[in-house]
């Protein structure tokens, strides 16, 4: 039978309240980044304040933020074999999660609207096709997996309804180093998957542009998707390397000035979107940031080195670079925000609370 005294300290438990991102400091946005020793995760505000900086095993990609709980999974550069679940109220790290035998974790993930479950992408390493993993975020114990609906997934995000888009980039890659093996054939897609790996809807590029991996995604209020991708083709050819999916429809790609274009050497590493439908597209490799309108119309692009974190926030965009500053974007240009700080990595994640 349950005592006096542990019945009261169970109803004492449950009138505490839960940690939330409050008790981290309410950061605003997440990013990895390389320190002189080693690497982290940031916890950043949209000022470009550092609220906290938590140790982490190895490079980190992009990370999954908790809904409500001040919970971030920081994920290997792909291919990895770890994830790693951070509190970062205490800056513990709660657990490392390992993909099974044969399988890689690739860079990305997701939690369910009310943070029960994280869907995490994956390839078999051998075939590198795609799988969705799936967490029970109460002590992330994995619980089950479903097909990605193509070769090599990177980005996932989750719509309102609870649904999934994962970009399948379509590249099979030799599981030890990397090295591209079907670029001639390959066939990247968008994949529209329901949380129980339902695939609802695909999304193909056209056959000219079946080089074209789609690697990256941002999410409008309505369900539309846009996306960008990275061009495994001719490097003289000149092609768009940002497209707008609604699922059931066929990808449209942005009709970006073809100078401009060339400015990003093929080669898109993060985007983002605001909620009126303007997005921005980032290329370290060209140094530059270009900012579209709702409709595909090019706005402006602004050059800095090696810029790539790219995130919507109320006022705008922000923006980091390998040079350690943190950038404020908008059309009209580039306005500093911080600098000094660590070689930021590619991705700038934000916080939703």
């Amino acid at each position: 039978m349950t005592s006096r005294r542990g019945f009261l300290a169970g109803l004492a438990a449950l009138a505490m309240p839960l940690p939330s991102w409050a008790d981290a400091g309410s950061p605003d946005l997440l990013a990895a980044a390389k320190v002189s020793d080693g690497y982290q995760l940031y916890g950043l505000s949209a000022a470009g304040q550092t609220i906290f900086a938590l140790p982490l095993p190895a490079r980190g990609h992009a990370a999954a933020a908790h809904p409500t709980r001040p919970l971030a999974v920081a994920f290997a550069r792909r291919p990895g074999t770890f994830a790693v679940v951070i509190d970062c109220a205490t800056g513990a790290e709660t657990h490392r999660l390992t993909p099974p035998e044969g399988r890689q974790f690739n860079g990305h993930g997701a939690f369910s609207a009310g943070g029960e479950t994280l869907f995490t992408s994956e390839v078999v390493a051998a075939t590198s096709e795609g799988r969705i993993g799936i967490w029970r975020s109460v002590d992330f114990t994995r619980i089950g997996e479903f097909s990605s609906g193509g070769i090599g997934p990177h980005d996932l995000k989750r719509l309102a309804d609870g649904s999934l888009i994962v970009a399948n980039g379509g590249i099979r890659t030799d599981p030890t180093d990397r090295t591209k093996l079907n670029v001639p054939d390959m066939r990247p897609a968008l994949a529209h998957l329901s949380a129980d790996g339902t695939l609802l809807a695909t999304g193909v590029l056209p056959d000219a542009l079946h080089q074209n991996s789609i690697r990256h995604l941002a999410l409008s209020a309505d369900g539309s998707v846009a996306f960008a991708v990275q061009w495994e083709g001719d490097p003289a050819i000149t092609v768009p390397l940002l497209g707008y999916w609604t699922p059931g429809q066929t990808p449209r790609l942005a009709a970006t000035p073809e100078a401009e274009l060339a400015r990003m050497k093929g080669y898109a590493g993060s985007i983002a979107m605001l909620a009126d439908g303007t997005t921005a597209i980032t290329s370290p490799r060209g140094g530059v940031v270009l900012i579209h309108a709702a409709d595909g119309t090019h706005l402006a692009s602004h050059t800095r080195a090696d810029i790539c974190g790219v995130s919507a926030h109320a006022s705008g965009f922000i923006a980091t670079d390998g040079g350690g500053a943190l950038w404020a974007c908008d059309q009209a240009g580039l306005t500093l925000l911080a600098q000094g700080g660590p070689a930021w990595d590619n991705h700038l994640v934000a916080v939703s609370v």
